[in-house]
């Protein structure tokens, strides 16, 4: 046999990804629990069972033994606010005061291009403490904001979706473009940052009441322009904000209505929140494959309200799941994860672990049309990937010991885990966190 290729990386622990939704497929979940995960050239070669893939490698192939913890891929934020990072745990009594007294502010400062690339640095490096190798990111209004984030981002070699902010009209003057100022900084941008790299651009509406119909309907003009851009904004958060859009946009069946009017409605499009849809707009997004960002710490903190799962799953609604930091509490996927279960338990839904981490993995790939390229550990995927460590703390230590199921295992991940449960995160095979205490 050759010499090992330098190139060869070789990780055994337990090794965990899904293949499709757990929810639907009694097939979806690939589970070794002794298994060994192979990447080269920063992407995945191979994962499975030990026994059966360590024949395979060249003699001297060297192995990271991490037998005893967890290999997963790496998780997918589908909806935060890097702006956020320094409000988190700001209090209000509800969604537009918050916006208001807190966000509103915040992002005036960055305009300061020095600013915002210090913000982008820590905010990226919070991710990936949290295991998080991939988020759909909003800026400000202001494009150095998006360019600070791409340039951190291309120089840590992650692959991220991120846009300027859209907006014209009832927000504070500092934060205000115009309709066609908006789109065409948009535009710049993403002949700037779109697919360079691992970076994506995403058009980014702020929310339906801070744009004109005219910008609105430039910025769908602008997705039918770019079709591989993503396309990102809010519905239906909050009973008020709902009313507030009725009285902007009065000949609009309803919320998500006033973006399907303009073309904003279609795959690679990421709606956060959808609490307050029915039956006729989630059949809308069905259809469009448009996707809910499902927001639980948010939600809870601002009061917002409960995502119905049940009535997601029963019209075929793609779903995947955020952290929406700073209206979100946590940076953590795995405390994410904790809101969410108690989110549908709320609403008379159980969800299994297995599901929860698919959305926070393969769930989030799909949200942004990347399956193949991250989400799972199928031949020729990034090499985004995590190490999780099940005895991170004393009482997750004292759990983990106790359980009798892979479902049972992640349970305890999701309820009792946080950022300490990351030993190491990996980025195009490459380690870009290691935990160290």
């Amino acid at each position: 046999m050759n010499d090992t290729p330098p190139t060869l990386q070789a990780y055994r622990a337990s090794v965990l990804h899904f293949v499709n939704d757990p929810a639907f497929d009694e097939q979806a979940v690939r589970w070794h629990a002794d298994g060994l995960l192979l990447v080269q050239n920063g992407k995945i070669l191979d994962a499975g069972d030990y026994a059966r893939l360590l024949p395979t490698l060249p003699v001297g192939t060297a192995i990271e033994d991490w037998r005893g913890k967890l290999l997963m891929p790496g998780f997918i934020d589908t909806h935060v606010h890097y702006p956020q990072t320094d409000i988190i745990g700001s209090p209000a009594p509800g969604l537009l005061p918050w916006l208001n007294t807190y966000t509103f502010p915040a992002e005036r400062r960055f305009d300061n291009s020095a600013h915002a690339s210090e913000v982008a640095d820590f905010f990226l490096r919070e991710l990936l403490r949290n295991g998080t190798t991939t988020a759909a990111v909003y800026c400000t209004v202001h494009p150095q904001s998006v360019d600070a984030f791409f340039q951190r981002s291309d120089a840590l070699n992650l692959r991220m979706v991120a846009g300027k902010c859209l907006m014209d009209r009832h927000a504070p003057d500092f934060l205000l473009d115009t309709a066609e100022s908006g789109v065409r900084e948009s535009e710049e941008l993403i002949q700037r940052w779109h697919n360079k790299g691992r970076q994506h651009y995403a058009i980014t509406v702020r929310f339906a009441p801070t744009s004109s119909m005219a910008q609105l309907k430039l910025a769908g003009e602008l997705a039918a322009q770019y079709p591989d851009t993503y396309i990102q904004t809010h519905v239906a958060e909050n009973t008020d904000e709902v009313k507030w859009v009725r009285d902007l946009f009065p000949d609009s069946r309803s919320y998500l209505d006033v973006y399907d009017q303009v073309g904003l409605m279609r795959s690679r499009a990421l709606f956060a929140h959808c609490i307050w849809l029915d039956d006729a707009d989630r059949a809308r997004m069905a259809a469009t494959q448009s996707v809910a960002a499902v927001c639980p710490t948010s939600n809870l903190f601002l009061g917002s309200g409960l995502f119905d799962f049940e009535a997601a799953d029963r019209m075929h609604m793609p779903v995947s799941l955020a952290t929406d930091v700073g209206g979100g509490t946590s940076f953590s996927m795995l405390q994410t994860m904790n809101a969410l279960y108690k989110v549908g338990r709320m609403g008379g839904t159980h969800l299994p672990a297995l599901r929860m981490f698919y959305m926070a993995t393969l769930g989030g790939a799909r949200a942004l049309q990347l399956e193949g390229t991250i989400g799972n550990f199928v031949a020729g995927c990034d090499a985004d990937f995590i190490v999780v460590d099940l005895q991170s703390t004393p009482l997750l230590a004292r759990r983990s010991a106790t359980t009798g199921t892979l479902e049972e295992q992640l349970f305890a991940l999701a309820i009792l885990a946080d950022d300490r449960a990351i030993a190491h995160t990996y980025s195009a095979g490459v380690c870009v966190h290691s935990r160290t205490a």
